[in-house]
């Protein structure tokens, strides 16, 4: 018999501190993980590069919010070159999709040339934001992804960004490993702040060099 989960259970979990998984995308069952070593990404100490600096100057990708969510989604869930298995089974996009629809869950998309060519999805309570997963096709467009949500949690008013675990691929962005305690307190700050709405504006699109000032003036 399949455990119920149902969206609001998972934001119940979310705001607890822990999130599901599955072990690959057939897989029809969740197990829950509340790691003891939780990845975040400092939000005032964003790391960006010259050459990201120099990409997001450039425009080179159009940016969007919520408009490709699902698309997003299975972007992130298909094989990569170092990924040849995804966690995120079709119970897990149908649940998050759910998220989605009810305003707890959104993507942002990188375009070029009206292809959707990389993004990241993630789930939003009050002033947290877990992050889920991103995925590109063209080098560099989930880096550009990621920017642009940071600048927009910035410019939000959210005071935390949860990357789940540490992969070397986050520590160029800051990246750090905190205890599970102190992510607790973190996670309990955050929940506190109710006056934010990362889609208040979906439609509004940052400029690379609006990205850049919400990012440096902050840091």
């Amino acid at each position: 018999m399949q455990d119920v989960v149902t969206p609001e259970i998972l934001l119940r979990a979310y705001a607890y501190g822990i999130f599901p998984m599955s072990e690959d995308k057939d897989d029809e069952t969740l197990f829950w993980v509340d790691p003891d070593e939780r990845g975040i990404i400092p939000l005032h100490s964003f790391r960006i590069s010259k050459s990201l600096k120099k990409l997001l100057r450039q425009n080179k990708f159009t940016v969007t919010v919520d408009t490709a969510f699902q698309e997003v989604m299975k972007g992130c869930g298909n094989p990569a070159k170092d990924r040849e298995t995804t966690w995120i089974s079709d119970r897990i996009e149908g649940l998050y999709y759910e998220l989605f629809q009810q305003g707890n869950a959104h993507s942002v998309e990188c375009w070029l040339d009206n292809k959707l060519v990389g993004g990241l999805y993630g789930v939003s309570i009050n002033g947290a934001f877990f992050g889920e997963s991103m995925f590109h096709t063209v080098t560099d467009a989930s880096k550009v992804a990621l920017a642009h949500l940071v600048a927009r949690l910035l410019d939000k008013g959210y005071l935390l960004l949860d990357t789940q675990f540490v992969t070397d691929h986050l520590k160029q962005f800051g990246a750090i490993e905190i205890s599970r305690d102190e992510y607790h307190e973190l996670l309990n700050d955050a929940l506190k702040v109710i006056d934010v709405s990362f889609d208040e504006h979906p439609s509004k699109i940052y400029s690379g060099e609006s990205v850049l000032q919400l990012i440096t003036q902050t840091s």
